[in-house]
């Protein structure tokens, strides 16, 4: 397969999988996407988890709920 059909069929799994948009998936690296994706699949737990004062910490700093063009993801997690 080459290299342009095999990024094709990556952007697109991103896409329908997490819900990335095309700016997304190639702004990350591969080992970003693999470590995505293996977690989706639960192939790894993670390694360190975040209290509720970090999350909070984030989301004031990172705020994208009320950002425009925000969107939620296409399939939430269960």
């Amino acid at each position: 397969m080459s290299f342009f059909k095999a990024a094709a069929r990556l952007a697109g799994v991103a896409g329908w999988l997490l819900g990335w948009r095309p700016d997304e998936f190639w702004r990350a690296t591969p080992a970003e996407l693999e470590s995505v994706l293996r977690a989706a699949r639960g192939e790894e737990e993670p390694e360190a988890g975040m209290d509720r004062g970090e999350l909070e910490r984030l989301k004031a700093v990172m705020p994208d709920g009320d950002a425009p063009g925000a969107r939620p993801h296409p399939q939430p997690l269960p």
